[in-house]
């Protein structure tokens, strides 16, 4: 029993740590959209102090402004109890700058079909989209100007 609890730690440890490789934080809601778990840089980086912090994250607007027509559409999703992929969202911090977040998440059910909360992971794309910017806005305006150089 000994040996097969200590596969058990040892096995959770080990995708504990893959998912923190893989993302900025891990995070996990009840049913009521509150969040339970949260690992990893999102709670300093959301700029949310304190004890109570998971619960002050569920609808935080705190000083930033977030983009609300992208929140809603998550919202829709967590709302129909629909998984969702590299969803991104954005929010105008207090010092003007934009922040970007990218997240995916699944809803969880319990062994009776009753829906349980959501999980997934997330992180801080900022870098990535502010250098996009910068980048042609697609492939046909790439094409166009290479043809145009001939």
């Amino acid at each position: 029993m000994r040996e097969r609890t200590a596969e058990l730690h040892a096995s959770e440890a080990r995708f504990r740590r893959l998912t923190e490789l893989s993302s900025d934080w891990y995070w996990e809601q009840d049913k009521d959209g509150h969040f339970t778990q949260a690992y990893g840089p999102v709670l300093e980086m959301l700029g949310i102090p304190g004890d109570d912090a998971l619960e002050k994250i569920k609808d935080d607007k705190g000083t930033a402004r977030w983009n609300e027509s992208e929140r809603e559409t998550l919202k829709a999703n967590l709302a129909a109890r629909r998984p969702f992929l590299d969803y991104v969202y954005s929010r105008v911090n207090p010092d003007g700058s934009w922040q970007y977040f990218m997240v995916s998440g699944e809803p969880m059910f319990d062994s009776a079909g009753r829906f349980t909360g959501y999980r997934g992971i997330g992180k801080d794309v900022t870098e990535t989209m502010l250098a996009n910017e910068k980048l042609p806005v697609n492939e046909a305006d790439v094409s166009i100007k290479q043809y145009e150089k001939h």
